[in-house]
């Protein structure tokens, strides 16, 4: 750990362990020195003006890899397929230049102190255990000591920078009552439906009818900027990472030496795949998504190698093959997209106009005998459907319509027998409602929960509020 932590009752167990670390740290030197150059001399992004090197980029991939594990533990492995650690990387590298820019600053003190007060560090008698702590970043966190260090002390700098950037959010008692109520209070309604895919049955385009919508509309199939990919994977499970690495370093000599591809993969029992085009918003075909590939895409040419990488369990070596700019296809080939969108256009513009003449006539009724109004018998008079929803809450699913949050906040605002102007659902269709019964709050129970109703809201404003900051953050890089 640091200074403090490393006296002489442990210097004898550290130096046993240098001894055994020192023969591979020399055996893997050149391979180290091989990727640490390729590494530097490519750049995967930019963050205020400054490159940011493959890297730097690692360095931050791994510290929020470390972040999961603590968090998650055991069940990290069931659920990172879920986490989007490579966004979470660059996310903390921009976090960590702003801390830097507003002169952050944490001491050794605070580190150790952190540290010292993990559990997973402790001993059964509740003190820190330097044995376990070793044990843990080799086998665990996969870290030097002096890099988990820094990790801490950059989790220290983000934690106060979080502290200095929101802690400007306050909430009054009205918008805490009424956040309550939205996520406590009950509605039940009464609807009219127009669904463009109960039009859409109907609809049977000829081909020159497509092909004039295709002439009119070819920029909304224009294909995007794409990229291929020949790469081969190594895995780790289960193998010794030295030796991999080894492998990889000399069958990198021999690609430098302009040897086909195919061939040096077959000599190490590799197999060379493609990716297939894909575009700079869609997950690598077979890889994952990955914007440290991404912005190396942009560093080489076409027929390059990118630097070897390491994504989770795997090596990749990958080839630069295809770069595909952006185009519009021709008809023929995207004839069945074009069909597809035609009869979505043309269903949703009929069901727009069936409910705004619902509308118009319901409007009509209300001016000249509102007593008379009927969403049922309107609704038939128009071929559309009708019904009633049964009472539900803020966030909850309404069976045969979805989520349920617009049509709550839209029902707040309605009077007792008034209804709705249009509510556009995507991609259900469209909606007009009308209140059939509300259930308040229970006004004691409010103020029993609300401390804690408060504590929990706070917290949650202040993580949206440092969100949007960190979304500020993102557009000025």
């Amino acid at each position: 750990m640091l200074k403090e932590l490393r006296n002489k009752k442990t210097a004898k167990k550290i130096w046993i362990i240098l001894i055994i670390l020192i023969v591979p740290a020399f055996t893997l030197w050149g391979f180290g020195s091989f990727m640490h150059s390729k590494q530097e001399a490519a750049y995967v992004g930019k963050i205020s003006s400054r490159k940011v090197s493959s890297l730097e980029y690692q360095d931050a991939l791994d510290a929020v890899k470390n972040q999961a594990v603590m968090q998650f533990g055991d069940d990290l492995s069931k659920i990172q397929k879920y986490l989007n650690l490579e966004s979470q990387a660059w996310e903390r590298l921009i976090l960590l230049t702003e801390a830097k820019k507003r002169k952050v600053k944490v001491s050794d003190k605070e580190v150790i102190e952190l540290i010292k007060s993990y559990p997973f560090f402790k001993n059964r008698q509740g003190r820190f255990d330097n044995h376990a702590y070793s044990e843990m970043l080799r086998y665990v966190f996969h870290a030097q000591p002096r890099t988990f260090e820094e990790q801490t002390r950059q989790n220290i700098m983000l934690s106060k920078l979080y502290k200095e950037v929101t802690e400007q959010v306050k909430l009054s008692d009205e918008e805490i009552k009424k956040e309550y109520q939205r996520l406590n209070e009950k509605l039940s309604l009464y609807y009219i439906a127009s669904q463009p895919l109960e039009f859409a049955k109907s609809i049977s385009p000829g081909e020159e009818e497509i092909k004039d919508y295709f002439t009119k509309k070819s920029i909304q199939f224009k294909q995007p900027l794409s990229f291929n990919l020949e790469y081969v994977s190594l895995a780790l499970e289960n193998k010794d990472e030295g030796a991999i690495q080894d492998e990889i370093k000399k069958m990198v000599l021999r690609l430098n030496k302009k040897e086909d591809f195919i061939k040096a993969a077959k000599d190490f029992n590799l197999q060379v795949k493609e990716t297939g085009l894909f575009s700079q918003t869609d997950p690598i075909p077979g890889i994952g998504w990955s914007p440290q590939i991404l912005g190396l895409l942009e560093k080489v040419k076409v027929g390059e190698y990118l630097p070897p990488i390491k994504m989770d369990k795997y090596y990749y070596i990958l080839r630069f093959k295809e770069r595909k700019e952006p185009y519009v296809p021709n008809f023929d080939t995207t004839k069945d997209k074009v069909k597809e969108a035609f009869i979505k256009d043309k269903s949703g513009s009929i069901a727009r106009q069936k409910i705004e003449d619902c509308l118009k006539e319901l409007k009509t009724t209300l001016q000249t005998n509102p007593e008379s109004i009927d969403f049922d018998k309107t609704a038939k008079v128009y071929g559309l459907k009708s019904g009633s929803t049964d009472t539900f809450q803020y966030g909850s699913y309404i069976e045969g319509i979805g989520a349920s949050d617009t049509f709550w906040m839209r029902a707040q605002n309605l009077k007792e027998d008034s209804f709705s102007e249009i509510i556009e659902m995507d991609p259900a269709g469209f909606y007009i409602i009308k209140l059939k019964s509300k259930i308040p709050i229970d006004e004691k129970k409010f103020g029993e929960e609300k401390t804690e109703f408060t504590q929990k809201l706070l917290a949650q404003k202040k993580q949206e509020y440092f969100t949007k900051y960190l979304e500020e953050l993102k557009k000025k890089d």
